[in-house]
């Protein structure tokens, strides 16, 4: 009875942990958009000019190949009880989260050279620091669901469901105010 009782408390500690570091994600993404957004008002007509160079169809593309991702992750999750069928759709949503860092390089590609502009760096360095942060997330969220689908285990597989939910959340928030607004 003890020993139950010790594996709720370590399973509750795991989920408070689960949700700081979360909420703690979303406080800083929050930050960083804030921050885009209030100096986006400050330089109206250099953020609309540079709007013009980012490739809002890749951008669009990976918004696409991140919410096919978290399909897959939800799939994982419905099959939670059944450890082996999970390690196929986590690993689907893994090499898509790749493929969105292989098109989100791409893109980079094309954008590098307009950070050089002064009247644009201010855009760009902001662009980059948020997008690459979240890149940066996807990448390692990506290698988290190639481990997990190697060795899958339920509380990993509740982890790593919410974190990339959050990641796609991010995304969701971004891909607008970056490359629409």
């Amino acid at each position: 009875m003890a020993m139950q009782t010790s594996l709720q408390e370590e399973a509750k500690d795991d989920h408070l942990l689960l949700w700081i570091l979360v909420w703690s994600e979303l406080i800083a993404f929050g930050i960083l958009i804030l921050g885009f957004l209030v100096v986006s008002t400050f330089e109206r007509e250099a953020f609309e000019l540079a709007r013009l160079h980012l490739r809002s169809g890749l951008a669009g593309a990976n918004t696409l190949v991140l919410l096919i991702s978290g399909y897959f992750v939800a799939v994982a999750m419905r099959q939670r009880n059944d450890l082996d069928t999970v390690k196929r759709p986590l690993t689907m949503a893994a090499l898509l989260g790749f493929c969105f860092v292989a098109i989100k390089l791409f893109e980079y590609w094309g954008e590098v050279r307009y950070a050089q502009d002064a009247t644009l760096d201010t855009f760009f360095e902001l662009y980059f620091m948020i997008t690459g942060f979240h890149l940066l997330h996807v990448f390692f969220g990506a290698i988290a669901l190639l481990l997990i689908a190697w060795r899958p285990g339920r509380e990993n597989l509740v982890l790593i469901a919410n974190l990339w939910h959050v990641i796609d959340l991010v995304w969701l928030v971004i891909f607008p105010i970056l490359y629409l607004a």
